[in-house]
Protein backbone atom coordinates (compact mmCIF):
# COMPACT_ATOMS: atom_id res chain seq x y z
CA UNK A 1 0.00 0.00 0.00
CA UNK A 2 1.37 3.46 -0.90
CA UNK A 3 1.64 6.22 1.58
CA UNK A 4 -0.65 8.94 1.49
CA UNK A 5 0.42 12.08 -0.15
CA UNK A 6 0.90 15.50 1.37
CA UNK A 7 -2.47 16.82 -0.65
CA UNK A 8 -4.17 13.21 0.92
CA UNK A 9 -3.94 14.01 4.32
CA UNK A 10 -4.82 17.56 4.25
CA UNK A 11 -7.83 16.73 2.71
CA UNK A 12 -8.55 13.86 5.63
CA UNK A 13 -7.34 16.42 7.59
CA UNK A 14 -9.88 19.27 6.77
CA UNK A 15 -13.13 16.64 6.73
CA UNK A 16 -12.10 15.83 10.52
CA UNK A 17 -12.52 19.33 11.23
CA UNK A 18 -15.47 20.18 9.58
CA UNK A 19 -16.66 16.43 10.85
CA UNK A 20 -15.95 17.32 14.25
CA UNK A 21 -17.04 21.40 14.11
CA UNK A 22 -20.88 19.77 12.93
CA UNK A 23 -21.01 17.58 15.64
CA UNK A 24 -19.39 20.29 18.37
CA UNK A 25 -22.18 22.40 16.67
CA UNK A 26 -25.72 19.97 17.01
CA UNK A 27 -23.93 19.03 20.55
CA UNK A 28 -24.62 22.64 21.80
CA UNK A 29 -27.86 22.69 20.89
CA UNK A 30 -28.87 19.59 23.06
CA UNK A 31 -26.46 20.67 25.75
CA UNK A 32 -26.27 24.09 25.36
CA UNK A 33 -22.56 24.37 25.49
CA UNK A 34 -21.59 22.33 28.47
CA UNK A 35 -20.28 19.04 25.95
CA UNK A 36 -17.14 17.52 26.78
CA UNK A 37 -14.68 16.79 24.10
CA UNK A 38 -15.42 12.32 24.31
CA UNK A 39 -19.15 13.71 24.02
CA UNK A 40 -17.93 14.96 20.87
CA UNK A 41 -15.98 12.32 19.74
CA UNK A 42 -18.00 9.52 20.23
CA UNK A 43 -21.07 11.21 18.06
CA UNK A 44 -18.49 11.87 15.75
CA UNK A 45 -16.98 8.19 15.51
CA UNK A 46 -13.25 9.40 15.71
CA UNK A 47 -11.06 8.54 18.87
CA UNK A 48 -10.42 11.00 21.69
CA UNK A 49 -6.78 11.57 21.01
CA UNK A 50 -7.92 12.77 17.62
CA UNK A 51 -10.11 14.62 18.44
CA UNK A 52 -7.86 16.30 21.31
CA UNK A 53 -5.27 16.83 18.58
CA UNK A 54 -7.62 19.24 16.69
CA UNK A 55 -9.15 20.72 20.17
CA UNK A 56 -7.14 20.04 23.20
CA UNK A 57 -10.13 22.16 24.62
CA UNK A 58 -13.80 23.04 24.70
CA UNK A 59 -13.85 26.58 24.38
CA UNK A 60 -11.05 26.37 21.73
CA UNK A 61 -13.83 24.03 19.61
CA UNK A 62 -16.52 26.79 20.73
CA UNK A 63 -14.91 29.40 19.06
CA UNK A 64 -13.91 27.67 15.90
CA UNK A 65 -17.62 26.32 15.62
CA UNK A 66 -18.25 30.13 15.70
CA UNK A 67 -16.04 31.44 13.71
CA UNK A 68 -16.87 28.81 11.02
CA UNK A 69 -20.15 29.57 11.26
CA UNK A 70 -19.90 33.18 11.12
CA UNK A 71 -17.69 32.78 7.72
CA UNK A 72 -20.52 30.74 5.93
CA UNK A 73 -23.59 33.55 7.05
CA UNK A 74 -20.99 36.58 6.11
CA UNK A 75 -20.38 35.37 2.81
CA UNK A 76 -24.42 35.04 2.38
CA UNK A 77 -25.04 38.10 3.97
CA UNK A 78 -22.47 39.84 1.37
CA UNK A 79 -24.16 38.38 -1.94
CA UNK A 80 -27.77 39.46 -0.82
CA UNK A 81 -26.47 42.91 0.37
CA UNK A 82 -25.16 43.20 -3.23
CA UNK A 83 -27.96 41.90 -5.13
CA UNK A 84 -30.87 43.96 -3.04
CA UNK A 85 -28.78 46.98 -3.68
CA UNK A 86 -29.12 46.69 -7.50
CA UNK A 87 -33.17 45.64 -7.53
CA UNK A 88 -34.11 46.85 -3.81
CA UNK A 89 -37.70 45.14 -2.96
CA UNK A 90 -38.99 43.03 -0.83
CA UNK A 91 -39.12 39.82 -2.98
CA UNK A 92 -35.19 40.11 -2.20
CA UNK A 93 -35.72 39.92 1.70
CA UNK A 94 -37.88 37.36 0.92
CA UNK A 95 -35.06 35.27 -1.27
CA UNK A 96 -32.45 36.43 1.28
CA UNK A 97 -34.75 34.97 4.44
CA UNK A 98 -35.11 31.63 2.18
CA UNK A 99 -31.10 31.47 1.58
CA UNK A 100 -30.71 31.78 5.16
CA UNK A 101 -32.73 29.45 6.54
CA UNK A 102 -30.86 26.71 3.87
CA UNK A 103 -27.75 27.88 4.84
CA UNK A 104 -28.58 26.49 8.53
CA UNK A 105 -30.39 23.59 7.29
CA UNK A 106 -27.15 22.59 5.68
CA UNK A 107 -24.92 23.98 8.67
CA UNK A 108 -25.96 23.90 12.24
CA UNK A 109 -22.39 25.93 12.64
CA UNK A 110 -24.67 28.99 10.77
CA UNK A 111 -27.18 28.29 12.29
CA UNK A 112 -25.46 28.41 15.64
CA UNK A 113 -24.41 32.28 15.16
CA UNK A 114 -28.01 33.64 15.04
CA UNK A 115 -29.03 30.97 17.84
CA UNK A 116 -26.26 32.37 19.83
CA UNK A 117 -27.21 36.48 18.82
CA UNK A 118 -30.62 35.89 20.24
CA UNK A 119 -29.03 35.03 23.67
CA UNK A 120 -26.63 37.62 23.49
CA UNK A 121 -23.71 35.37 23.30
CA UNK A 122 -24.13 34.15 26.97
CA UNK A 123 -22.86 31.21 27.09
CA UNK A 124 -19.43 32.31 25.68
CA UNK A 125 -16.25 34.10 27.93
CA UNK A 126 -17.14 37.84 28.26
CA UNK A 127 -14.02 38.81 25.98
CA UNK A 128 -15.41 36.33 23.26
CA UNK A 129 -18.99 37.42 23.55
CA UNK A 130 -18.35 41.18 23.20
CA UNK A 131 -16.46 40.27 20.14
CA UNK A 132 -19.29 38.09 18.62
CA UNK A 133 -21.71 40.79 19.17
CA UNK A 134 -19.88 43.09 17.62
CA UNK A 135 -19.15 40.94 14.56
CA UNK A 136 -22.70 39.57 14.46
CA UNK A 137 -23.89 43.52 14.85
CA UNK A 138 -21.81 44.70 11.65
CA UNK A 139 -21.36 42.27 9.30
CA UNK A 140 -25.16 40.18 10.06
CA UNK A 141 -27.30 42.57 11.56
CA UNK A 142 -26.51 46.01 9.75
CA UNK A 143 -26.46 44.36 6.78
CA UNK A 144 -29.39 42.60 6.96
CA UNK A 145 -31.07 46.31 7.67
CA UNK A 146 -29.78 47.58 4.09
CA UNK A 147 -31.64 44.49 2.94
CA UNK A 148 -34.74 44.79 4.71
CA UNK A 149 -34.75 48.66 4.37
CA UNK A 150 -35.53 49.15 7.94
CA UNK A 151 -33.96 50.24 10.98
CA UNK A 152 -36.62 49.44 13.71
CA UNK A 153 -36.68 46.30 16.29
CA UNK A 154 -39.26 44.79 13.36
CA UNK A 155 -35.54 42.73 11.98
CA UNK A 156 -35.67 41.34 15.41
CA UNK A 157 -39.06 40.07 14.84
CA UNK A 158 -38.46 38.61 11.50
CA UNK A 159 -35.22 37.07 12.89
CA UNK A 160 -37.27 35.59 16.02
CA UNK A 161 -39.55 33.59 13.49
CA UNK A 162 -36.38 32.53 11.35
CA UNK A 163 -34.51 31.52 14.23
CA UNK A 164 -37.45 29.73 16.38
CA UNK A 165 -38.65 27.84 13.60
CA UNK A 166 -35.13 26.94 12.60
CA UNK A 167 -34.69 25.84 16.34
CA UNK A 168 -38.15 23.36 16.04
CA UNK A 169 -35.96 21.48 13.02
CA UNK A 170 -32.87 21.04 14.74
CA UNK A 171 -34.41 20.46 18.27
CA UNK A 172 -37.59 17.93 17.71
CA UNK A 173 -36.03 16.32 15.12
CA UNK A 174 -38.10 17.67 12.21
CA UNK A 175 -37.58 15.54 9.21
CA UNK A 176 -37.83 18.56 6.79
CA UNK A 177 -38.21 22.60 7.27
CA UNK A 178 -40.72 24.05 5.44
CA UNK A 179 -38.54 26.59 4.25
CA UNK A 180 -41.28 28.71 1.73
CA UNK A 181 -43.96 29.10 4.68
CA UNK A 182 -41.14 29.94 7.36
CA UNK A 183 -40.01 32.69 4.94
CA UNK A 184 -43.45 34.15 4.30
CA UNK A 185 -43.96 33.93 8.30
CA UNK A 186 -40.92 36.06 8.83
CA UNK A 187 -42.03 38.38 5.84
CA UNK A 188 -45.16 38.67 8.18
CA UNK A 189 -43.01 40.06 11.18
CA UNK A 190 -41.63 42.80 8.88
CA UNK A 191 -45.44 43.98 7.45
CA UNK A 192 -47.28 43.82 10.55
CA UNK A 193 -44.80 46.14 12.64
CA UNK A 194 -44.52 48.44 9.32
CA UNK A 195 -48.86 48.33 8.96
CA UNK A 196 -48.37 48.96 12.69
CA UNK A 197 -46.11 52.12 12.74
CA UNK A 198 -48.22 53.56 10.22
CA UNK A 199 -51.17 53.12 11.74
CA UNK A 200 -49.30 54.99 14.78
CA UNK A 201 -48.67 57.89 13.12
CA UNK A 202 -51.96 58.54 11.17
CA UNK A 203 -53.87 58.22 14.61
Amino acid sequence: MCPRTKEQNELIRIKRREQILDVAARSYFRTGGSFDIRDVAREAGLGYGTVYHYYPNRHLLIEDVLDSGFEQCEQVSAEWVDISSSSPDDRQLLMYCKALLRLWQSDARAYLVYKMAAEHYAGLPEKERHHAKIRFMERLYVPLQLIARCEDDSVDHMLAVLVGCCGLYYYAGNSGLDIDRIARLAMQAITKEYEHDHIKEQA
